[in-house]
């Protein structure tokens, strides 16, 4: 997404982005019955996401909620992606969150409460993958103990 402006007080970074309307990701799949899509649709996606979470890393920042609904499609009937939803995303050696990332694709570091790193945001990538391969999620469960 484009930074437009961005501004500081003592406790926080304020980011002013682009207005961006779209259909997410989860919506997509879900639109299409939760069949899945190609590998080819996939990869294409996936590639998009990867570039994104590259320029994190480089600056080590954790999105902290990589998920279906934080990726928007750009235009309909087109794979253009766009990563979205910074609010809970933090700097590694600032982690201010314990409970972070949505359940179906919350990292193994989140689960034992152990120190993360923006490796948490390549798991949920992974887990992305998948449901967008098969339609469903790939660590469903009905609550925090599933």
């Amino acid at each position: 997404i484009k930074l437009l402006d961005s501004f500081e007080t003592p406790k926080e970074i304020y980011l002013i982005q682009e207005y961006i309307s779209g259909v997410s990701l989860y919506q997509f799949i879900k639109n299409n019955d939760f069949q899945g899509f190609s590998i080819a649709l996939t990869k294409r996606f996936t590639l998009q996401i990867l570039v994104a979470l590259q320029y994190l890393f480089k600056y080590k920042i954790v999105h902290c909620d990589l998920k279906p609904e934080n990726v928007l499609l750009a235009k309909p009937n087109k794979s253009k992606v766009k990563l979205i939803d910074f609010g809970s995303s933090c700097f590694e050696d600032e982690r201010y969150y314990t409970y972070i990332q949505s359940r179906f694709y919350r990292a193994p570091e989140i689960m034992l409460g152990i120190a993360y790193t923006t490796a948490i945001d390549m798991w949920s990538l992974g887990c992305i993958v998948f449901e967008c391969l098969v339609g469903i999620p790939l660590f469903a469960g009905e609550n925090e103990r599933d």
